[in-house]
Order: C-alpha cells, then sequence, then structure tokens
C-alpha cells in the first residue's frame, strides 16, 4: 500500500485533495496543479467554489491569471461534493479554528469537515491536517472520526500534521519556498507525507510526531505574540517619557545580533497570531500548567484598541471636540499592511469601541472597497470604504498600507492618531498611539 501510493506521488499521477479554499489551501491547490498533479479543490462555499472553476481569483494577492493558467489545463476542479475525496490519493484540511466566545479553541470546522469526510475514506489514501491547532488534536479528534467506519489509521489509511505557514503578499518567501513542517502517526506515514510535498516545496522538516508539529505552530506564534507584547507596553511606557518608541526600535535594529525588531499597534489581527496562544494555554490547563507568560502578552495585546479609544479622546479633547458625535475615519480594515485579509482585524474592535460611545466612524482601505459578509462582523457587511480627506474630526491610521504614506497629512488639517508610525513624526497635528 504505502509504496503503491509513494510511486503515485512521485510520478505525479496522485490527486491531491484540497479541502478549505481560503488563504491557505488556494496557494496550496495552485503549487501541486503548477507542479503537474490533478487536484480537486473543496470548500462549502460554492461562491469559491464557482470562482475557481471560472478561472477567478477571489484573493487580492494571488492574480486571476494565475489560476486561469491551471484552469486552462484540465488540472483542477473545484467542487462542494466531498463524497469526491475517495477520488482522492490524499486530502489536504486547510479549514479555520477560530476561538469561542469564551476564548476556547473551537475545532468544529476539524470535526464536521472529517465527519464528511470519513464515509468516503478508501484504501491507501493519505490525510494530512494543516489547521492550527492544540497538540494532541490529530491523533485525538482526525484519526478516530477517520476510523469511525472500521478503517485503521496506518492501516488501511496514514494520518499526518503538518503547519501552514502562510504570510499573505509576503515577497521574500512564498508556499513553495517556506520549510514545510511535518509529523505523522507513523513511520510509513511521515515517509508518504514527506514524498507528497517534497513534490512542491524546496524543504522538509519532519519531526517524531504530529504532536510536536502541532506544537512547532504554536511556538512559532507565541514567540511573535509575546514580543509584540512587550513593544506594545514599552510603547505605552515610552510615551509617558516622550520617547518615540519606533526610534528607538530603528535604532536597536543597527545592533547586528542578539536583537530582532518587533514593532507595537493598535492590536492583534490574523488567523494566527491574536488565536493561536490560546490554543496552547487551553491545552496546558488540561495538564494542570498555568501559562502565565503567554496569558500576560495575551492581555497586553488585547488591551491595545482601548489604549488607542483612549489616546483618540484625548486628542479630540485638546481641540475641544467630545468623542460622542466625532466624525472618525479609520485607515486600514485589513489586519497588516497591502493585503485584502481583514481576520480578526483590530480595526473592527476600533470602530465597534467607537461607536459604542456615540463616534460617527467611516473607514478606508484601498485593498478593501467593500466589507465582505463573515461570522465575526456580520452588521458590518456592505459598509463601503470612502476617500481620506479632511472633513472628519480626527483620522485613524490603523494599518500601514503604503498607499498612506504618501498622503500629506499635515495638509488635511486634521489631527491624526497614528498607530503604525506612517504619519510622520509626531507634530501639533500628528499623535503617536
Amino acid at each position: 500500500m504505502k509504496d503503491a501510493l509513494k510511486e503515485k506521488i512521485i510520478s505525479h499521477q496522485a490527486v491531491v485533495g484540497i479541502v478549505g479554499l481560503g488563504y491557505v489551501g488556494l496557494p496550496l491547490l495552485l503549487c501541486f496543479a503548477e507542479k503537474g498533479f490533478h487536484v480537486v479543490g473543496f470548500d462549502i462555499d460554492s461562491g469559491k467554489t464557482d470562482a475557481l472553476t471560472q478561472g477567478r481569483s477571489y484573493i487580492k494577492h494571488i492574480p486571476s491569471e494565475r489560476v486561469q493558467a491551471v484552469v486552462r489545463t484540465g488540472a483542477v476542479r473545484a467542487t462542494t461534493e466531498f463524497a469526491l475525496t475517495k477520488e482522492c490519493d490524499a486530502v489536504i484540511i486547510c479549514v479555520p479554528t477560530p476561538l469561542s466566545k469564551n476564548r476556547e479553541p473551537d475545532l468544529s470546522f476539524i470535526v464536521s469537515t472529517c465527519e464528511s469526510l470519513a464515509p468516503h475514506v478508501r484504501l491507501g489514501q493519505l490525510f494530512v491536517l494543516e489547521s492550527t491547532t492544540d497538540p494532541g488534536t490529530t491523533e485525538e479528534v482526525v484519526v478516530p472520526i477517520l476510523e469511525s467506519t472500521g478503517k485503521k489509521v496506518d492501516k488501511d489509511f496514514y494520518v499526518a500534521f503538518s503547519p501552514e505557514r502562510e504570510d499573505p503578499n509576503r515577497t521574500d518567501y512564498s508556499t513553495q519556498t517556506i520549510p514545510k513542517v511535518v509529523g505523522a502517526t507513523s513511520a510509513a506515514g511521515l515517509d508518504i507525507a514527506k514524498t507528497l510535498y517534497e513534490q512542491v516545496i524546496v524543504r522538509m522538516v519532519a519531526v517524531s510526531s504530529p504532536r510536536v508539529a502541532e506544537a512547532t505552530k504554536l511556538v512559532e506564534n507565541i514567540f511573535r505574540s509575546v514580543n509584540i507584547a512587550l513593544v506594545n507596553e514599552l510603547k505605552t511606557t515610552f510615551m509617558k517619557m516622550d520617547i518615540d518608541v519606533w526610534e528607538v526600535i530603528d535604532a536597536a535594529s543597527t545592533k547586528p545580533f542578539g536583537y530582532m525588531p518587533f514593532y507595537p499597534g493598535p492590536g492583534l489581527g490574523g488567523h494566527c497570531i491574536p488565536i493561536d496562544p490560546f490554543y496552547l494555554t487551553w491545552k496546558a490547563r488540561e495538564f494542570g500548567v498555568t501559562t502565565k507568560f503567554i496569558e500576560l502578552a495575551g492581555e497586553i495585546n488585547t488591551a491595545m484598541p482601548d489604549f488607542v479609544i483612549n489616546r483618540v479622546m484625548e486628542v479630540l479633547n485638546r481641540f475641544g471636540k467630545p468623542l460622542r458625535g466625532a466624525r472618525v475615519l479609520v485607515l486600514g480594515l485589513a489586519y497588516k499592511a497591502n493585503v485584502d485579509d481583514d481576520r480578526e482585524s483590530p480595526s473592527y474592535q476600533l470602530i465597534e469601541k467607537l461607536e459604542e460611545r456615540g463616534a460617527v466612524v467611516s473607514f478606508n482601505d484601498p485593498h478593501i472597497p467593500v466589507i465582505r459578509p463573515s461570522r465575526e462582523h456580520s452588521k458590518y457587511a456592505g459598509r463601503k470604504s470612502v476617500p481620506v480627506s479632511g472633513d472628519y474630526d480626527l483620522l485613524l491610521v490603523a494599518t500601514a498600507h503604503d498607499e498612506y504614506r504618501s498622503i500629506n497629512f499635515r495638509s488635511l488639517d486634521v489631527p491624526i492618531i497614528d498607530t503604525r508610525n506612517v504619519a510622520g513624526p509626531a507634530s501639533d497635528l500628528v499623535f503617536k498611539a
């Protein structure tokens, strides 16, 4: 069984299924298709599968031309019918793993996906989970569901975990050039999973188990969360001392060893850093461990939107205006610069908190002309980006889009709250936050 599957992969005769066609799944699908594999994309969102079938990209930094090129070859199919996974030799799961309202892991997408796959498992398939999750999920959740119809892991099929490492719109690394960590439930499964990814990714990093691979992803993002919390705390401290934290960071960055720059902001965004640390803190409780350092970093980062709101009120007061009734323009809805990805963006928290206090809020984002429907922010769906102008009581820079760096903010003659250091040095109109 193993040798036959491995040979199909090496000869590119294997059919690869990608479940979840978002920011992780779509780039991975394209990579396999561009290497000559037949790929089937699965998603519960027919809008995505229809767009893919028609050769249209629905992610800004992925050009439609790239999608069209693989669709024209006939190598790609997209469907909402999970029964077709029985035709796939390898199935890679790239579904969301959000937090619940109680800040606990929500594995419902993994569970429902595996339940949809289980009736169609056949002999000799490989299943790989890429969704970020707590250590143990692959073996304790995925495997039992896939085994529920009678087939057994490492006897009838293989299971592995390989954490996604996507960073949307990054130019120095891509899906193909970022080293890929993988762990499996057996040596045979690891060999198969490595062989699969080696066809499209330049370097594989094999680890001893799915748990180690799951923990690796959490460590990567906890590292970022903790360091961002540190500079956020330094920001609030240095502001009291009338010291520009960005100038300090730039100066410290000249040291060629022992230092790595991180930058403050209005809060954490994206689908990784605001969420992943809580997966470990939740799992640690199962073992009677309190992850104080990680939780403290989370407290600092989640307090940043309130810090920014207080700064807005302080600046408006300087100009003799209350927050209630003030017209505020938020610049940037995306969670990071130059992308259209608004998942977990702190801008939504800023807008909500401002509106709760009576402000009249608009937003501008050159990459997000209209707010799309989402589970978390459905009430904002359909709201449109407006032009940047001086027709407001205050501008709040929340995202460091390149477009904002070319704006002459002083000419707008409006107070600016700058959380991203894009509006130039502090002045009588520019205030850091």
